[in-house]
This record gives C-alpha cells, sequence and structure tokens, in this order.
C-alpha cells in the first residue's frame, strides 16, 4: 500500500475529481490511505464483537441479548443520522474520521472498565455512525463518477477483509488455546484476565486506524455547512431525504440496499448460532462461518466492478432471488466444509449486487445534495432496516421456536420484499418507457 507523501491536508492535483487516473481498480495515493484507516477502524469493530459476544456468555446472559449488541450499534446510525451528515459537512472529513475513530476506541477502553457490553458496543456504534458519511463522502470529493463502481469494489472488498480478519482475530483472542499461550507466558499475562488481554489488542488495532489516518488528505473541499440548531438539522435532514426518495433509481437502489444490509446484518448471526446449534461448534470455530460469507462476498464485489457500471446496476436485481434459496440450503447441511462453500457461493452473490447499488445510490445522492448528507440519509433507510430485522430477530430467538423454522421465515421475507421492489421498478420502467413514446410522438 503506498504511502502519502504529500503533506496532509494540502490540495494536490492527484486528489483532484478530474485528474487523470488509471484504469481497473487502481487507486491514487490519497485515497488509498483512506481505504487503509477504514480498514483497520472495520478490523477492530468486528474482533470486539466477537469478544463482546464471550463477555455475554461469560455474564450468562440470555441469548436475545446477542444480537442486542448490533443492534444498540446500529441504533446510532439512526437516531444521529439527522446530524451525522452535517457533521461530515461542515468539518474536513479526514478530521472527522480522526475524531470518530477516537470515539470507537474510547468505547473499547470503557468495556475494560466493566461498562457492560452492549452499552460499550453502542457508543462504538456512535463513533461509526458519523465515521460513515466522512468516509464516504471523502470518496466522492477525490474521485469522479465513473471511479465509484471500483472505488466501491475497494471499500467493500476491504470491508469484507475486515470482516473475515476481524472476526478471525476475535475468535483468535477468545480460544483457549490463547489463553494457554498467555498463562504458559507467565507474569502479567498470566495474572490479567484473557479477555481484558483481547480488548487491548483491539484497542491497540484502532491506534494503528488512527495512525494511518494521520496520511488521509483533505480533498480541497472547503466546508459549506454553516452551524444549525438540532430543529433546522431535522428539517434539512427531512428534505433530503424526501429528495433522495422521489428520484426513482435512488429509491429503488435505496430499497435494494436497505433489505440487502438488514439481511445482512441478522445472517452474521444466523450463521453463529447455526454453527453452535446445528453444527455443534465452539463460539471462536463458529465466528470463523461469517468469514466464509465475507470472503465469497469480496470475490463478487471485484468481480462487479470489472463486469458492471453505473448504467447497468439496476439489471442485476433478478440476482438477489438467490438470497433466500442459497441460505436454505444451509438446513440439511453437516459437512462443514459444504457449509463454508455455501456460504461463500452466498457471499460472492451479495457483493456483485451491492456494489453497484451502492455506487448508484452515492452518485445519485451526491448529485442531489452534499455529499456527506446523502451518505447520511443512505445510512438512515440502511441501518434502520438492519434495526428492524435484528429485533425481529432477538424477538424470535427469545420464543422457543426453532432456528430452522427461523431461518425458513427470515428467507421467505427477503424473497417476497425483493420480488416487491423488482415489481416497483417494472412499474417505473414501464412508466418511463410511455413517457418517453408519448414525447417522441408529438
Amino acid at each position: 500500500m503506498p504511502l502519502l507523501v504529500a503533506s496532509v491536508g494540502r490540495r494536490s492535483p492527484l486528489f483532484s475529481r478530474d485528474a487523470p487516473m488509471s484504469n481497473g481498480l487502481t487507486m491514487p495515493r490519497g485515497v488509498t490511505m483512506l481505504l487503509g484507516a477504514q480498514f483497520f477502524s472495520a478490523l477492530a469493530d468486528n474482533a470486539l464483537l466477537v469478544i463482546a459476544i464471550a463477555s455475554l456468555d461469560a455474564m450468562a446472559a440470555p441469548a436475545w441479548m446477542t444480537p442486542s449488541l448490533k443492534f444498540f450499534f446500529i441504533a446510532s446510525f439512526v437516531v444521529l443520522a439527522f446530524a451525522t451528515g452535517h457533521i461530515a459537512d461542515r468539518l474536513p472529513k479526514s478530521r472527522v474520521m480522526m475524531i470518530t475513530n477516537g470515539v470507537k476506541a474510547l468505547g473499547c477502553a470503557l468495556l475494560l472498565t466493566g461498562l457492560h457490553p452492549v452499552a460499550a458496543y453502542a457508543l462504538i456504534g456512535v463513533g461509526a455512525a458519523t465515521y460513515s458519511p466522512a468516509k464516504y463522502g471523502l470518496l466522492l470529493e477525490l474521485l469522479p463518477p465513473l471511479r465509484l463502481v471500483a472505488a466501491n469494489a475497494w471499500f467493500e472488498g476491504l470491508s469484507i477483509a475486515a470482516v473475515i480478519l476481524g472476526t478471525g482475530l476475535g475468535g483468535v483472542l477468545i480460544s483457549a488455546e490463547f489463553q494457554g499461550l498467555l498463562a504458559q507466558l507467565g507474569g502479567v499475562f498470566a495474572s490479567t484476565a484473557p479477555l481484558h488481554l483481547s480488548t487491548l489488542a483491539v484497542l491497540a488495532v484502532y491506534g494503528m486506524a488512527a495512525l494511518t489516518n494521520v496520511f488521509v488528505p483533505e480533498s480541497g473541499v472547503q466546508p459549506h455547512a454553516a452551524a444549525q440548531t438540532p430543529r433546522q438539522l431535522a428539517s434539512g435532514f427531512g428534505r433530503s431525504f424526501m429528495l433522495l426518495l422521489r428520484d426513482p433509481q435512488a429509491r429503488v437502489a435505496l430499497m435494494v440496499t436497505g433489505l440487502l444490509w438488514g439481511f445482512g446484518a441478522v445472517l452474521q448471526f444466523v450463521i453463529i448460532d447455526w454453527g453452535r446449534v446445528g453444527l455443534d461448534l465452539t463460539l471462536d470455530r463458529a465466528s470463523m462461518l461469517p468469514a466464509m460469507v465475507a470472503l465469497g462476498a469480496a470475490g463478487g464485489a471485484f468481480f462487479a466492478a470489472r463486469m458492471l457500471t453505473l448504467e447497468r446496476a439496476l439489471s442485476i436485481l433478478p440476482a438477489g432471488l438467490l438470497f433466500g434459496p442459497l441460505v436454505m440450503m444451509l438446513l440439511p447441511l453437516k459437512s462443514i466444509p459444504l457449509v463454508c462453500l455455501l456460504m461463500a457461493t452466498t457471499g460472492a452473490v451479495a457483493g456483485f449486487f451491492v456494489v453497484p447499488m451502492n455506487a448508484m445510490l452515492q452518485h445519485r445522492g451526491y448529485k442531489l445534495m452534499n455529499a456527506g448528507q446523502s451518505i447520511a440519509v443512505q445510512n438512515f433507510c440502511e441501518n434502520a432496516s438492519i434495526m428492524l430485522m435484528l429485533a425481529l430477530y432477538a424477538g424470535v430467538r427469545g420464543t422457543s421456536l426453532p432456528l430452522e423454522w427461523v431461518i425458513t421465515g427470515l428467507c421467505a421475507t427477503v424473497t417476497l420484499a425483493l420480488l416487491g421492489i423488482m415489481q416497483h421498478h417494472r412499474s417505473l420502467t414501464a412508466r418511463a418507457d410511455a413517457a418517453a413514446l408519448s414525447e417522441a410522438a408529438r
């Protein structure tokens, strides 16, 4: 990963949206550092999620509390959406990334002091909610629209790598083998609680994110959002929300990405739960299974970057109908290699599906409003969907329903919802075609 040699915060032609760039997946150095900073920050988020689940297990917490970790993490994206875009547009976005990474590190540190895992992870969500519009907004300022699909492939690919390595790192840090190694080392390692040492390791990863962030450049775009009261912020967010919703392409992409992210968030817990119940795996082993989904998604994301353009983004909607059947095929399987292969295939379809949708939504949003605000609206919709689906999953996990029934119901719901979105898209297309024919006949 090449280092940025220009002074931090100084505008260079290298970062101009109009500067010539190489073809394919190659990114300029400033964007490379942006990708690196978000990778380390996301890596820590995912590792800490596994440690938080282990902490809940140690407390003998009820089953519904595990998906509550992600629910309260995501809640900040919804509750604070009216303000996060404004913050990202009011300050230099690289500075916002540094500050909010610090908020996430604070949540990690407070877990060491005995703060409840759900509360600590919720605070990390506060940092992540503002980090997101800053990083995506900066990407929109650094790159021209033609590079957005490739840039999103990098973002999704590295986010997926962060899930793979983060869940893997978390699994290693809570494993019996790691605890045994600490005991053999003796001294402070043997006398300190293993989960505390695991949390300290994750805190160091947040430190790596901060170090990389030092080399993330400013785009040269002047912050243009004036100070506003909370009421003004909420009103402005509402206008931006309606503006994006009235755009036909953005509306379809928003519905699709919201559905997919909600399904993906629940799938992370479904796979871990199925690994523990259906395959009789320990938590540290079961936490590796979502990594297979992430690995496949990385391949799908980069394939989409090479094969698809913004103009063709909505043409791949039928591919989404594979999600439900693929996940339901998990139920009869008892072979771990076959489960891993199936999860990788599911991830590949998801990666191929989400990258062009994200790129289209970001492009339409940037055309209609400020970069930070458009990402905040997108985050609000997607994370409201995640909260809803996590709440439903936590609710049914609190009942005596078999996990097989829960998975079947989830897959059926997602398939029916996607069919409805596809019908809506066909109606919009037919209406637009009729209007074009009417105009041509005049």
